[in-house]
C-alpha cells in the first residue's frame, strides 16, 4: 500500500492555493481590517484570522454589528459603546482606545466603498497560544469586516413572523449581557428555527421568564396597550431596541401606547399579548403573527409594530446625528 503524500503549502505556492478556494459567497464579503496585518484587504480569500487567536479556538472576544445605509453607519457610536462595555466585562481593552476603533471602522468602510452594507467590529484576545488562559495572548487583536446588508424582515415577510419557544437553555445573565464571540447557544437557537420551519425562536429561563432570540430582542404589547421588554439585567441591551423605546415614547404621548416597561415577561404574557415584536439591527421591527402555532392578535401585524418599524426606517434614512458618513 503506497504512502499518500499530503500537499505541502509554503510561500512558493500559498497564493496559488488561496486562488483555488474562491467561493460564490465571497461576492458578499467586501473588506477586512486586521490589526495583525496592520491594514485592509478587499480580497475575500485574503480575509484570514490566525488560528492561534483565542477568538478562534476559545471564542475569547467581543463583537458588535451595525448597518450602513447611504454610505453612513447608523448608530455606530451606540454599537461601539456596547462593544467597550462587553470588552470591559471580560477584561479586554484596545490600547489605542475607542476613538481609534471608530477611526479604523470608518476607514475600513470607506475602503469597501459600498452604499449599503453591514459592518462588524471584533475585539479579540489575540494570538499567543492554543491554551485557555487569556494571559497567554500578549496583545489583543482587532478585526473589522464589511459584508453584504441584510433585508429588513417585514420587507420580505409583510404578513409577519412565526415564532416558537426555544428549548436551548437561556444564558446566565452575566453572559447574556455581554456580546461575546461564544455564540454556540445562539447558533443552536437559529438551528431550531430553521429545523422547525419558523422565522424566530425566543428563549425563556428556568423561571419561565422571556429572555431573547438568537440575535434579536423580543417585546410584547399587552391588551392594555403597554409595551413590555425584558429587564436589562437579564438580556443583551439591544441598540435597536433602545432606539425603538425612544420612538415608543412618542406613541405614549400620542395615545397609541399606554406605557413602556422593562419587566419580567412570562409565556402567559406572550400568549395573551395584543402584539409580539422582534427587534434587531438587520430586521428592524418585525411583528409576530403566530406564537407556538397560535395567532397573535388577529394573526396579522399590529398597529404598534407597524408604527415603530416605520419610525425606525425613517430614522435610519434621515437622522444625520446618528449617521457616521464614510
Amino acid at each position: 500500500m503506497g504512502l499518500w503524500i499530503m500537499k505541502l503549502i509554503d510561500f512558493s505556492n500559498y497564493l496559488a492555493v488561496l486562488e483555488t478556494t474562491r467561493k460564490p459567497w465571497h461576492d458578499k464579503y467586501y473588506a477586512l481590517y486586521s490589526s495583525v496585518l496592520g491594514g485592509v484587504t478587499l480580497d475575500p480569500v485574503l480575509m484570514q484570522v490566525p488560528i492561534d487567536d483565542h477568538l478562534v479556538h476559545r471564542g475569547d472576544g467581543v463583537f458588535d454589528t451595525f448597518k450602513c445605509v447611504g454610505r453612513a453607519a447608523y448608530n455606530l457610536d451606540a454599537h461601539l459603546r456596547r462593544l467597550a462595555r462587553s470588552a470591559e466585562a471580560i477584561g479586554l481593552t484596545w490600547p489605542a482606545g475607542l476613538d481609534d476603533i471608530r477611526r479604523l471602522t470608518i476607514e475600513t468602510l470607506a475602503q469597501a466603498g459600498r452604499e449599503c452594507c453591514t459592518g462588524r467590529v471584533m475585539l479579540a484576545r489575540g494570538p499567543g497560544s492554543f491554551g485557555v488562559s487569556p494571559y497567554e495572548s500578549p496583545d489583543p487583536a482587532l478585526y473589522i469586516v464589511v459584508y453584504a446588508a441584510g433585508t429588513p424582515f417585514m420587507e420580505a415577510h409583510p404578513g409577519g413572523a412565526r415564532v416558537r419557544r426555544s428549548l436551548v437553555p437561556a444564558k446566565p445573565a452575566r453572559f447574556a449581557t455581554v456580546k461575546n464571540c461564544n455564540y454556540l447557544p445562539n447558533v443552536m437557537m437559529k438551528r431550531e428555527a430553521v429545523d422547525w420551519g419558523v422565522d424566530f425562536v425566543v428563549g425563556f429561563d428556568d423561571s419561565g421568564v422571556m429572555t431573547e432570540g438568537a440575535t434579536e430582542n423580543f417585546g410584547v404589547v399587552t391588551g392594555e396597550g403597554a409595551l413590555l421588554f425584558p429587564r436589562m439585567d437579564t438580556v443583551l441591551e439591544g441598540t435597536t431596541m433602545m432606539r425603538v423605546v425612544q420612538f415608543a415614547r412618542r406613541l405614549v404621548e400620542s395615545g397609541d401606547l399606554a406605557a413602556i416597561e422593562f419587566r419580567d415577561i412570562t409565556e402567559e404574557d406572550a400568549r395573551a399579548a395584543k402584539e409580539i415584536l422582534v427587534v434587531g439591527t438587520t430586521i428592524n421591527v418585525a411583528s409576530v403573527c403566530e406564537f407556538e402555532g397560535d395567532p397573535v392578535g388577529g394573526g396579522k401585524p399590529g398597529s404598534v409594530g407597524r408604527m415603530l418599524d416605520g419610525l425606525l426606517r425613517e430614522d435610519i434614512a434621515s437622522n444625520h446625528e446618528l449617521r457616521s458618513a464614510y
